[in-house]
């Protein structure tokens, strides 16, 4: 199993609407990649490590699905409508990571 995260990092005064992002985003981007997606989750950032200190990001979801070709087979031809949605909700630039889901 992998796990792609897609973290929104922190910029003072930026847009990010938490509401849309979970309640229309998310819901479309499980839809759109079918059982690629077996579930989410989504952050909303609320600290940084120290006091005081913003979250390093605002907001984050991690999508979890069989493999690395799954994902991207479903994600390729959905790309353009999924991020056609990201100016709903905000003008931040994600970074993306995919991982290796390892339990011990």
């Amino acid at each position: 199993m992998i796990k792609v995260s897609v973290m929104y990092p922190y910029k003072a005064g930026a847009r990010f609407n938490h509401e849309y992002y979970r309640d229309q985003h998310m819901p479309l981007v499980k839809k759109l990649l079918g059982a690629a997606c077996s579930h989410y989750t989504v952050d909303k950032g609320l600290a940084g490590g120290a006091p005081d200190a913003p979250p390093t990001y605002v907001g984050m979801c991690h999508i979890f699905s069989p493999s690395v070709e799954a994902f991207q087979a479903a994600f390729g031809p959905n790309a353009p409508q999924i991020l056609a949605d990201i100016p709903n909700y905000t003008e931040l630039t994600p970074t993306i990571q995919i991982s290796e889901v390892v339990v011990g």
